[in-house]
């Protein structure tokens, strides 16, 4: 079956961005489909194509898939403005291909929600199989967060994500609350599949390495990682708060690593330098996903935080906190909702309160504490035990490829 896949943000390993698409794309070729890929310029990712644009366009084989790379370039530092604009062009070109290209199916997956958009018109003006998966709930999610309060703008995202879900002969949801989101616009529940992000379990198998410390150095007592976006939704002043009451306690030993890009990243060095922060928080530039393992090895507990709205609770499926339980890393997260439940009920980290800075630094000093006792290690292995278990990369790649292909 020949699959026309669309998605702005693909990325191969090799960039520091999640590699769904990627992975999904290898697991459909597995199963003996074809792909085309047709993807942006995003700065986080990495295509695999070095090729340079002709026409505003480039075109190569990456480990099987044929990727089409549209020169339009996106960044998460861009403004509000500038991101609408990108999602529309890189729509607008997107519909050509889909109505003059040869597929049996269209596979389109957000954010954005424009993505939705070439597969309303194959559809409707050429009939061909539709599905659309949902990585994120809009206009709620951004509505609920505040950065779009436009009730045009609202309401045409409203009836842009109607059409894409009423367009999509099945669509797949990343995470209970996303499910939920599409079954209250009018789905039928048998049209609507969850499959969440998956752990790369060969990626990310827990190793042993040589300390990064020298002789001379005293390495922390604990070593804590966020390894993603800085952006609003991740709500990251949190851990400097947990910092500056770690520092007003005179608490040691603990070092926490703020690995990634986006908007808020400047804004947060600066507060880290304005309060003498930085014995405890310490910044690094994005990692491609490729060399995350080296990075998690040196770790002792994953940083799954966000901002404090309650759309989150159920509503995302994030990537980082399917890596950090791969590599068998436990997890302290900050608010409440189905992945919270999952650490508590696996005994593989510290689920704690939002907007409570006192309880993420005492939770901090108990996992330095869990690290002198068996506690913190008995929590790595039941850390990989969920990830072996329940989020096994190929496992749910296999269910996705076959909610895809099956007419």
């Amino acid at each position: 079956m020949r699959i026309l896949y669309f998605h702005q943000h693909f990325s191969t390993p090799m960039g520091s961005t999640g590699t769904r698409s990627f992975e999904m794309a290898k697991r459909l070729l597995h199963h003996g489909h074809q792909v085309t890929m047709v993807c942006g310029s995003y700065d986080g990712g990495v295509t695999g194509i070095s090729a340079s644009f002709n026409k505003g366009i480039r075109r190569g084989n990456v480990e099987g898939i044929d990727v089409v790379e549209l020169e339009l370039p996106y960044s998460n530092k861009d403004n509000f403005l500038q991101r609408t604009l990108t999602f529309l062009r890189f729509a607008k070109r997107c519909i050509r291909i889909a109505l003059f290209s040869e597929y049996d199916v269209l596979f389109a997956t957000s954010t954005p929600l424009t993505a939705g958009i070439p597969g309303i018109f194959a559809r409707w003006l050429r009939r061909k199989k539709f599905v659309f998966e949902v990585r994120d709930l809009w206009p709620e999610i951004p509505k609920a967060m505040g950065v779009i309060s436009n009730p045009w703008v609202l309401g045409a995202m409203s009836a842009l994500e109607w059409i894409s879900y009423k367009s999509a002969h099945k669509l797949i949801g990343l995470s209970p609350g996303m499910v939920d989101g599409i079954i209250r616009r009018g789905i039928e529940p048998e049209n609507v599949r969850m499959i969440s992000n998956g752990c790369d379990l060969d990626l990310f198998a827990p190793i042993q390495q040589d300390s990064v410390y020298t002789d001379h150095e005293q390495p922390p007592q604990l070593t804590a990682i966020f390894s993603g976006a800085h952006g609003l939704a991740n709500g990251l002043d949190a851990v400097i708060d947990a910092a500056a009451c770690l520092k007003k306690r005179q608490s040691t030993g603990i070092k926490i690593l703020l690995v990634g890009r986006g908007s808020q990243k400047e804004a947060l060095i600066k507060r880290v330098s304005e309060e003498q922060l930085e014995e405890i928080v310490e910044f690094h530039d994005s990692i491609s996903k490729s060399k995350m393992p080296d990075i998690f090895a040196e770790v002792d507990l994953g940083l799954q935080i966000l901002a404090n709205i309650p759309a989150f609770y159920h509503g995302t499926s994030p990537n980082k906190y399917f890596d950090y339980i791969s590599a068998g890393l436990p997890v302290l997260i900050n608010y409440p909702g189905w992945l919270a439940d999952q650490v508590r009920e696996y005994g593989c980290g510290y689920p704690i309160h939002p907007n409570d800075p006192e309880a993420f630094a005492s939770a901090l000093e108990q996992a330095r504490h869990d690290k002198s006792t068996s506690l913190l290690k008995d929590m790595k292995y039941n850390a990989r035990q969920l990830a072996e278990s329940q989020f096994n990369r190929v496992d749910l790649s296999d269910q996705w490829v076959q909610w895809t292909t099956q007419w």
